[in-house]
């Protein structure tokens, strides 16, 4: 009985104590600091693109074709004579913040991609070719 008396030994509250006091600390230390956000701001970005390009690809052709935007990319003279009237409509279609730049085989329209700044896209295909949306915050 001798060794008995000579090893110390914790009471069992204060180990539980212990547990309790670095689990606490743990979680609180978990709400103060918080976690990392989640990189959403090129898939928000994708989204408006994406959006937009339904918008477009839903919206009554003016004159022949089966969509509007089927019918602004049925040849080089459409994209001229639409042109602007696209411009306008993806304008009115995405919020304020952000800007845009549309792509066809016959040419652009919005702005000029910048670099170094996250940008989403969406690509459409219609029977006349395939049309890409590019959004960017200002």
């Amino acid at each position: 009985m001798g060794d008995r008396k000579s090893r110390a030994q914790l009471s069992l509250s204060i180990v539980e104590s212990g547990i309790g006091v670095v689990l606490i600390l743990g979680v609180t230390m978990g709400f103060a600091l918080g976690v990392p956000a989640p990189h959403t701001r090129g898939t928000q970005l994708d989204m408006y693109a994406k959006d937009a390009g339904n918008v477009l690809m839903n919206d009554a052709p003016r004159h022949q074709g089966t969509t509007r935007l089927a019918e602004i990319i049925d040849s080089p003279k459409s994209f001229r004579r639409e042109k602007s009237a696209l411009e306008h409509r993806v304008d009115r279609i995405l919020p304020d913040n952000l800007m845009f730049r549309v792509e066809t085989p016959y040419g652009s329209v919005g702005y000029r991609k910048p670099a170094g700044v996250p940008v989403g896209h969406s690509t459409v295909t219609t029977a006349n070719g395939d049309v890409t949306i590019w959004v960017w915050y200002v």
